[in-house]
């Protein structure tokens, strides 16, 4: 195809990509994101000859090869990049409409319950739950502290709507994730007169000699040397400020709720930065001021 011909089509394809079908689309920019149709067939919970149908299908609506599939995993062709921007767009933009809808039609949501991992404080003064409060006086807000594997049970359970976590690699294909831009950072820290605060050498070696404190939630791998565990990052904070070992915390969380007996560990590769994803169920559909959430998390700032 020329590249006048192609641009003509590419122009011909945004006035009229509306009439595709938005499982396509999505077959198609999960399967380019993902660089196989079985991942995004596990991450859209469909089948994989049902993802790789729809894009097929799609092709043949657009009169373009979207992929190369003469290798063993299939690769956008250079028009299936260019392609991919316009349908991450509409995709985007129905998004947008199906909340707008959702925003405008539903009724308030009378209870929502949210989970957190503690290594992110997205509300550090209170101020969100205040808007929120004004926002939603009549709507009961439960607020649930979790980590990792055990946030991903509460959403996949029903027990709450939407949750906010350290990305992951993979999660399960019932779930939907919104990236976030907030991060956290993660260091290592140790009462003052811990034996490891009076080191300055060969840190790492020494941290297996000595106990650390670490959460205990569903999913953790398995730690060398003694290992105690708590429930929730305030419990191990604590822990670590009774000078009962070391433990990896967030900075954010340590200048909140500790006291000036912590100090940081120099330790070569950290402190680590932890992306944040917001989740929920793919078969729930959050109301306003479960979206009203999701549109706070979204604007917080790294």
């Amino acid at each position: 195809m020329d590249s006048i011909a192609f641009i003509d089509g590419l122009e011909r394809t945004q006035e009229s990509i509306v009439r595709y079908s938005p499982e396509s689309l999505e077959a198609f920019v999960e399967s380019a994101l993902r660089g196989s149709f079985s991942a995004a067939a596990r991450q859209l919970g469909k089948t994989q000859s049902t993802v790789s149908t729809a894009v097929a299908n799609l092709e043949i609506d657009l009169g373009i090869t979207l992929f190369d599939r003469s290798q063993r995993y299939p690769r956008l062709t250079q028009e299936g990049q260019k392609v991919l921007g316009y349908a991450e767009e509409v995709l985007a933009a129905d998004s947008r409409l199906r909340q707008l809808s959702i925003q405008l039609t539903a009724q308030v949501e009378s209870r929502l319950t949210l989970v957190f991992s503690d290594v992110f404080q997205p509300d550090p003064g209170w101020k969100l739950l205040h808007q929120f409060g004004q926002r939603f006086p009549h709507t009961e807000l439960e607020w649930l502290d979790a980590e990792g594997g055990d946030v991903i049970d509460y959403i996949l359970s029903g027990r709450a709507q939407l949750g906010l976590l350290s990305r992951r690699e993979q999660y399960p294909p019932e779930i939907v994730i919104q990236p976030l831009t907030h991060s956290s950072e993660v260091a290592l820290f140790v009462h003052r007169d811990h034996p490891l605060a009076q080191r300055e050498h060969n840190l790492i070696a020494e941290l297996n000699r000595h106990r650390r404190i670490r959460i205990s939630y569903h999913g953790i791998p398995s730690s060398a040397g003694p290992v105690w565990s708590a429930s929730d990052y305030i419990a191990v904070l604590e822990m670590v400020m009774a000078g009962l070992g070391w433990a990896e915390l967030p900075r954010e969380l340590v200048a909140l709720y500790g006291d000036n007996s912590l100090v940081e560990l120099p330790v070569s590769g950290w402190p680590r930065s932890l992306q944040s994803d917001a989740v929920r169920r793919r078969d729930t559909t959050l109301g306003p001021a479960g979206l009203w959430w999701l549109d706070a998390f979204k604007a917080l700032e790294t």
